[in-house]
């Protein structure tokens, strides 16, 4: 997928020092966590993202040519406890994932436009816990995942009024299934 990095962003990556930050943002169906792989609190897109040190790891994030699902992990640790324990009770599955790529300046401010390097949704999350720490793992997969689910619809008048309840098309076929149509004189 083609990105356009803003202008700030394009100094910052090709100067001498570099200091990048890698952003996650999880949507549940109550909350949004925003949270980021450093200290304090920064702004996305008009967001607030909690630092929580060391964010943990992410798996490569891989783009091809060809059209096709492609997943990663997410192991997230440093992660206050109970921003875990509401994020194991919540409805996770299907939940969408964005993953941004930025870097700060020397004021520990956002350069302008960070890129978002991914974008899916969650299909399974497992914590593991530790003596001293905890540890999310969230596995993530691409939109692209859903053109590889089957559709189960059918032409049939109950399937049709899911999407047009006014619709009365199919309400005949059976009627007329067996019907002789005689052509002509």
């Amino acid at each position: 997928m083609a990105r356009t990095l803003s202008s700030g962003l394009l100094t910052e990556i090709t100067a001498n020092q570099l200091h990048p930050f890698v952003a996650v943002e999880i949507f549940f169906p109550k909350y949004t966590t925003r949270i980021w792989g450093g200290y304090g609190t920064i702004r996305i897109n008009s967001q607030d993202f909690l630092g929580v040190g060391t964010l943990g790891a992410i798996s490569s994030v891989n783009e091809t040519t060809q059209t096709q699902a492609s997943g990663l992990t997410l192991s997230l640790s440093g992660i206050p406890s109970d921003l875990l324990a509401v994020a194991m009770a919540e409805q996770y599955q299907g939940n969408i994932v964005n993953i941004y790529f930025g870097c700060l300046n020397e004021d520990h401010s956002v350069i302008e436009s960070p890129i978002n390097i991914f974008s899916g949704r969650i299909d399974v999350m497992s914590l593991s816990e530790g003596k001293e720490s905890s540890t999310l793992t969230i596995t993530v997969e691409s939109r692209l995942i859903d053109l590889e689910k089957p559709r189960l619809r059918r032409y049939t008048a109950e399937d049709q009024k899911i999407d047009f309840a006014d619709d009365k098309g199919l309400d005949f076929v059976a009627s007329i299934q067996e019907t002789q149509i005689q052509w002509g004189s």
